[in-house]
């Protein structure tokens, strides 16, 4: 492997780290539509706390998958090939979730807005779940051979870790969600996300205890990496106790850290335990690895360049957009915001 083929995997692992974190809160205020919010109108100025960043929060994922179409291709064809149907559905989810904020704002009737407002939940509660399911689906080894060609059948994508990765996905979100809406709301609706997440955060133990055990038991990740793997999971473990500490005593920032903290984190341990491979087989000859799933070195050179140049430009960017929005509060009595 040369240096740039493992620089362009870990840009890939951070691309993807960066959309479960911004996309993550986007995905949990859309659960909270229907999870935490009493009525409609409660539900659209919960969706008014994202309405400034959510599409641009989706640029980590085209991204990710742009790097890695030019940096990886083979890795690009066999994991689109293989998970063709589920890939399929977490775009229509996204799409729901897109169309129902644009739609939504030119709803006329009563019926329309509530459409909407469903169709919005329904892509932010599919999208993480079939993305977590994919992931952790991915890592337990698929049906490939030595061209890379992949069969993903029903009993290869659905299977006892992959639901439980995509249920603990979803769940974090949720939460990551409800600590962003505490974030950028005040008094009752603060008061009511605090309390609700803290609730919540019982129920992330026990999840993240039976996901640990079925990594340790259907992946080969504590055999080859088992103390970067522990490691990771640990911090989980403890960002975690944070998060629920910090929801406890209403310190809404370390709240909303910590839960995003913690899906960067899962998304570190499939990055930490797949490395040196980018896909996994059931049979180990037929691993796909990064060295010879890259594409040329005068490739990787001219990306690189290119990364070089336009990333500290988009970084900047992003940030400013946040930091202007930083002391912006929804206020749901009276459907307005205030600085």
């Amino acid at each position: 492997m040369t240096f740039l083929q493992i620089l362009w995997f870990v840009v890939i692992g951070i691309l993807f780290a960066g959309f479960i974190f911004f996309e993550g809160f986007d995905f949990g205020i859309g659960m909270a539509t229907r999870f935490f919010a009493v009525d409609d109108q409660e539900r659209q100025q919960v969706l008014r706390s994202v309405a400034p960043h959510w599409d641009g929060n989706e640029v980590w994922l085209i991204t990710a998958g742009g790097a890695m179409f030019a940096s990886f291709p083979l890795w690009y064809a066999s994991l689109f090939s293989g998970y063709y149907i589920l890939l399929f559905l977490i775009l229509i989810a996204l799409i729901f979730r897109g169309v129902s904020f644009e739609f939504g704002v030119h709803a006329q009737t009563k019926f329309e807005r509530s459409t909407w407002l469903w169709a919005n939940f329904i892509g932010c509660l599919f999208a993480p779940f079939l993305l977590g399911m994919m992931l952790t689906s991915m890592i337990q080894g698929v049906p490939m051979d030595a061209q890379g060609n992949v069969w993903a059948g029903f009993g290869v994508v659905v299977n006892w870790l992959s639901v439980v990765g995509g249920l603990a996905v979803t769940y974090l979100c949720f939460i990551h969600g409800l600590n962003y809406l505490s974030l950028k709301t005040k008094n009752d609706l603060h008061a009511r996300a605090m309390n609700m997440a803290d609730k919540l955060y019982w129920l992330v133990y026990p999840v993240l205890v039976l996901f640990a055990l079925l990594a340790i038991f259907q992946t080969d990740f504590f055999a080859r990496h088992v103390i970067s793997s522990s490691v990771i999971l640990i911090v989980i473990v403890l960002l975690t106790v944070w998060g629920h500490i910090s929801a406890r005593f209403g310190h809404s920032g370390h709240a909303f850290l910590a839960s995003g903290l913690s899906l960067i984190l899962i998304m570190a341990f499939i990055f930490n335990g797949i490395f040196p491979r980018v896909m996994i087989a059931t049979q180990s000859k037929n691993d796909l690895l990064i060295h010879n799933a890259s594409a040329s070195p005068l490739t990787l050179d001219i990306m690189t360049g290119v990364l070089l140049v336009l990333l500290p430009i988009v970084l900047i960017y992003f940030a400013w957009s946040y930091w202007i929005q930083r002391r912006t509060k929804v206020d749901l009595a009276n459907g307005s915001e205030t600085y």
